[in-house]
């Protein structure tokens, strides 16, 4: 099994901590005036989704996660599952609620997103960083209003409600960024 020292860790290396699969979020070098430089390192749980902090000495070392980021096709939620393919081979995998967390606000029906698989298991669900969703309901336009100040929020066909412009009607497909939830622009 691999290992990582604390010199090669960076945001997004993912490490077991505790018996459990982690992602590296932040890691800060420290070399105190006087002693030994530790790192310390903000960690998220990908079984719990909690957020850890942790410091370690200089020169210690993690064991690999043995985890694999697969991209997949989101086919359906049945009400207590979302079910996700692999295009290539047609496997599917079934994931609960607690999996998908935020990601679901997202989803659409044959979007392809990352699934992060830890022992054959979904671990957690990583949207498209962008997507086309159309508004169901929003206040109606007025003429004249441009981009610039104010917005007024839109409910998508998934649920999620975004902060768009003014001039953006119901019924149109816009283009939202999911790593932010923020409004990007108008989809032709």
């Amino acid at each position: 099994m691999a290992t990582f020292s604390t010199n090669e860790f960076k945001g997004g290396l993912k490490v077991m901590l505790d018996g459990d699969p982690c992602s590296i979020i932040e890691n800060e070098f420290v070399k105190p005036g006087k002693g030994q430089a530790f790192n310390r390192v903000k960690l998220r749980n990908l079984k719990t989704g909690r957020v850890i902090e942790r410091t370690f000495k200089s020169g210690e070392t993690l064991e690999a996660a043995d985890v694999v980021d697969t991209e997949m096709q989101y086919l359906y939620n049945d009400g207590e599952q979302w079910h996700f393919m692999v295009p290539e081979s047609f496997e599917q995998y079934a994931a609960d609620s607690n999996v998908v967390g935020d990601a679901k606000k997202w989803l659409k029906e044959q979007d392809i997103c990352i699934v992060t698989l830890y022992n054959g298991t979904p671990i957690s669900v990583t949207p498209p960083n962008f997507v086309e969703l159309t508004i169901v309901e929003t206040d109606p336009g007025v003429r004249g209003d441009t981009s610039g100040g104010g917005g007024k929020p839109a409910t998508l066909d998934t649920g999620a409600v975004v902060r768009v412009p003014l001039f953006v009607q119901t019924g149109e497909v816009i283009k939202v960024d999911t790593r932010t939830g923020e409004y990007v622009s108008r989809v032709k």
